[in-house]
C-alpha cells in the first residue's frame, strides 16, 4: 500500500500562485508514476501532469501546460505542483495519485492505484 497525503491548497487571487505538495509513504518503491488530478464542482476528475519515478518525463494538460509545474524529490518521496498565473477556472480540488504501472495512458484515473484525500485551490477574481 501506497499512502499520499497533499498540501497546500488555499484562497488565492488571479495571477497568483501556490504550490501544492504531496508526501508519499509505505510501499513508494512501487511507484511508477505519480500525478495530479483535479475536480471542480459538478464537473468529471480531469488529468493536470505527471511525473515518472526518475522525474524525466513529465506531462501536462493543455490547459495548464506552460503555467504550472511538476517536479519530485525523491529523497522526500515528496511530489509538487507549482501552479502559476492562476485563474478561476483553476478552482477544484486537487488530488494526488501514484500508479504502479505505465501500462495504461497516464491520461486516465485509471491508470493510478493511490490517491490522496485531496486539497482545495480557490482563485478570486
Amino acid at each position: 500500500q501506497v499512502q499520499l497525503v497533499e498540501s497546500g491548497g488555499e484562497l488565492v487571487q488571479a495571477g497568483g500562485s501556490l504550490r501544492l505538495s504531496c508526501a508519499a509513504s509505505g510501499r513508494t518503491y512501487s511507484i511508477y508514476r505519480l500525478g495530479w488530478f483535479r475536480q471542480a464542482p459538478g464537473k468529471e476528475r480531469e488529468f493536470v501532469a505527471t511525473i515518472t519515478s526518475s522525474g524525466d518525463t513529465t506531462y501536462y494538460s493543455t490547459t495548464v501546460k506552460g503555467r504550472f509545474t511538476i517536479s519530485r524529490d525523491n529523497a522526500k518521496n515528496t511530489v509538487y505542483l507549482q501552479m502559476n498565473s492562476l485563474q478561476p477556472e483553476d478552482t477544484a480540488v486537487y488530488y494526488c495519485a501514484a500508479g504502479n504501472s505505465g501500462i495504461r495512458s497516464h491520461l486516465t484515473p485509471l491508470a493510478y492505484n493511490y490517491w490522496g484525500q485531496g486539497t482545495q485551490v480557490t482563485v478570486s477574481s
